[in-house]
């Protein structure tokens, strides 16, 4: 199984925010699991998926949540 990463661009569409609201969340270390693919201060960030869909499942809300 192939692990399909995604922009920050790409999961701010999917969960329909700022991409200065992921930045601060990754800030904040809340919302969806995140890595930086170096060490450096400004690396580049990726999404796995499966965790923004892990997190999207986690901020359901109502009876059938």
């Amino acid at each position: 199984m192939e692990i399909e990463w995604l922009t920050p661009r790409e999961v701010a569409a999917l969960l329909r925010v700022h991409m200065g609201t992921l930045a601060n969340w990754r800030y904040q270390g809340t919302g969806p699991k995140f890595t930086k693919l170096s060490d450096a201060p400004n690396s580049r960030v990726r999404y796995k998926k499966a965790h923004v869909d892990e997190y999207m499942q986690g901020m359901r809300r109502g009876a059938a949540a």
